[in-house]
């Protein structure tokens, strides 16, 4: 467990390539549940840009933790692979079994990642690791996406909401374990 801990954004790197070579059989399900089950494989190559060599929790904990341990090496892998590859996984298999407009969460998931990314970056005028893939993948596909998928399966304002909620609630978590986590470091 502790190489999957220390080493999972490469085995992401490389199980991103994998799922990116299935989509020529993915695709033959159609475009939208296509762009859903692309969100898994994209947030990947996102997640090896964010956290190779560490980049990210390091950025984290300096920027936002005092260079405290706030975000752990355990909490970025449990947030990385329970919170998005277990969330796409879900959504992917309710937009393919339940309804195609669950598939949403899938790609609310990112367009959210990306604004945090995008804001941090104004907010602090640098770069932070996982900027360039938020800007050059998280958009334009997540954009492209969050249409096709809505036409397709003729979202609710309802299902729009829940997956858009999904999504922050995610984010939300995540900060909320940091801040947890720097109130008890300062104990």
């Amino acid at each position: 467990m502790r190489w999957l801990i220390r080493e999972w954004p490469y085995a992401a790197l490389f199980t991103a390539v994998f799922l990116l070579l299935l989509l020529p059989f993915i695709g033959t399900l159609g475009l939208a549940l296509t762009l859903v089950y692309l969100q898994l494989p994209l947030y990947m190559l996102h997640q090896f840009e964010e956290h190779d060599r560490d980049r990210f929790r390091k950025f984290a904990n300096q920027t936002f933790a005092g260079g405290k341990d706030a975000l752990t090496s355990v909490g970025v892998f449990v947030i990385n692979s329970a919170g998005v590859w277990g969330i796409d996984l879900l959504a992917l298999y309710l937009a393919f079994y339940v309804d195609l407009a669950w598939g949403l969460i899938a790609i609310y998931l990112p367009i959210v990642n990306a604004v945090t990314h995008i804001v941090a970056a104004l907010v602090l005028r640098r770069y932070n690791p996982g900027l360039w893939t938020a800007l050059v993948l998280f958009l334009p596909i997540g954009f492209w996406a969050l249409i096709v998928v809505s036409e397709a399966s003729q979202a609710t304002g309802v299902e729009q909401g829940i997956a858009l909620g999904v999504a922050l609630l995610v984010h939300a978590g995540i900060m909320g374990y940091v801040r947890a986590r720097v109130q008890k470091l300062k104990a």
